[in-house]
């Protein structure tokens, strides 16, 4: 019997496919390609469940000027639980439907918006650089990486966790 999957856009932290691919969150993720999502705008105001500190939200303006770019990643729907429990499903986020373009073509989606929101937050510095490494290694616009690049944050107490993260960047772990 064939595999169901879906259609996942990530925008943040799990742009980066380290990240995505854990055993924890969507080892079954294969890259499908770059997508914008019109009318919303980047924000790092959600906040993060286990730490309080700013994470991603594609935040709905309305505006057709405002763009989030991501990537679309094919996901088995055997990951969609992992992927709801590493995303905090109903703790801060939602599952969403979404049209994104993709390469000139509508396509509809699945993603996590922020319920819980503090303008007033910042993201962690290993967070941000997550996102980062997920924007660069799917080159996403240059201006939208600098954008990202300008966003205010803050370092992370918890040595442990900063330097787990950091391997994870470094491809070390």
């Amino acid at each position: 019997m064939a595999q169901s999957s879906f259609l996942y856009f990530a925008y943040g932290s799990n742009m980066f496919s380290p990240r995505l691919r854990a055993a924890s969150r969507a080892p079954t993720a294969r890259q499908a390609r770059r997508a914008s999502l019109r009318g919303h705008r980047l924000s790092f105001d959600k906040v993060g469940s286990d730490d309080g500190t700013g994470k991603c939200d594609a935040e709905w303006t309305g505006d057709a000027q405002d763009v989030v770019h991501g990537v679309l990643y094919l996901i088995d729907e055997l990951d969609g639980r992992a992927l709801d429990r590493a995303e905090g499903l109903g703790q801060g986020y939602e599952r969403a439907t979404l049209q994104v373009e993709s390469g000139g073509v509508e396509l509809g989606c699945t993603t996590y918006v922020a319920t819980h929101k503090d303008p007033s937050l910042r993201p962690l510095c290993w967070y941000k650089q997550l996102v980062l490494a997920g924007a660069r290694e799917h080159g996403l616009p240059p201006d939208y990486i600098a954008g990202i690049e300008a966003v205010a944050h803050i370092d992370d107490a918890d040595l442990a966790r900063r330097e787990a993260y950091q391997r994870l960047l470094r491809g070390e772990a």
